[in-house]
């Protein structure tokens, strides 16, 4: 009987032990998990869910590795933006980002890297082939020209101009280099309702922090989004 009972003791003592060290390791477990969901939304503009521009960076270099010449880089910028702010107000305004975010998000796949610069301009760098460039920018063009219906039932008319730039095209895959190429043509088009693609004079056209010389009001690529 005695036997029994140290027995059971020895048992509930262990028992106990373990519960108790388990605590705190779930503890950590729990901490760990929505450390890690910090982390993540961290990464990502809360407005357009796209990726922030360090993450942008990091992924896209991890692309322009993994694809090499099968691989397009396109800036995209929202034309009218400050008149869709001052006509419909700020919160229309963010409802027009958001959807491009949506959109962009779904035309570039899981496998690129689809970034907010900063305002009203973002980026993508994504597996592409040249046989099927320019069906996919213009497949692009047609889903960023659709209206955007706000949450009061208006609806927001909205457009944008899109430039790109590709490794074979440049004879480098440098990111910096392709973004001012991109950058360039993409202004080339601003307005026109179609994409544009870089050619080596985009390459030369001067720039001051990546972005063209003597057009102010514009984004530099230092500026966080």
């Amino acid at each position: 009987m005695v036997s029994t009972h140290r027995t059971a003791s020895t048992l509930g003592q262990r028992a106990l032990l373990l519960t108790t060290a388990a605590v705190p390791l779930t503890g950590w477990t729990v901490h760990a998990v929505v450390l890690h969901k910090r982390l993540a939304s961290s990464r990502r503009d809360p407005l357009t869910g796209l990726l922030r521009r360090d993450a942008y960076t990091t992924r896209a270099h991890r692309v322009l590795r993994r694809h090499g010449e099968d691989t397009a880089v396109v800036l995209v910028d929202a034309d009218h933006f400050k008149t869709i702010n001052d006509r419909f107000g700020h919160a229309a305004g963010d409802t027009v980002l958001a959807a491009f975010g949506a959109r962009l998000t779904a035309w570039a796949g899981p496998h690129a890297s689809a970034g907010r610069l900063g305002g009203d301009e973002f980026a993508v760098v994504l597996p592409l082939t040249a046989a099927r460039r320019q069906q996919r920018l213009e497949q692009l063009m047609r889903m960023l020209c659709v209206p955007v219906r706000l949450d009061d039932g208006r609806t927001v008319d909205v457009t944008a101009s899109v430039g790109a730039a590709t490794p074979d095209t440049m004879g480098t895959r440098d990111l910096s280099a392709l973004q001012r190429a991109a950058d360039a043509a993409m202004y080339d088009g601003k307005h026109s309702g179609r994409a544009r693609f870089a050619t080596l004079a985009h390459a030369a056209t001067p720039s001051v922090n990546g972005r063209r010389a003597g057009r102010p009001g514009t984004h530099q690529w230092g500026r966080a989004a």
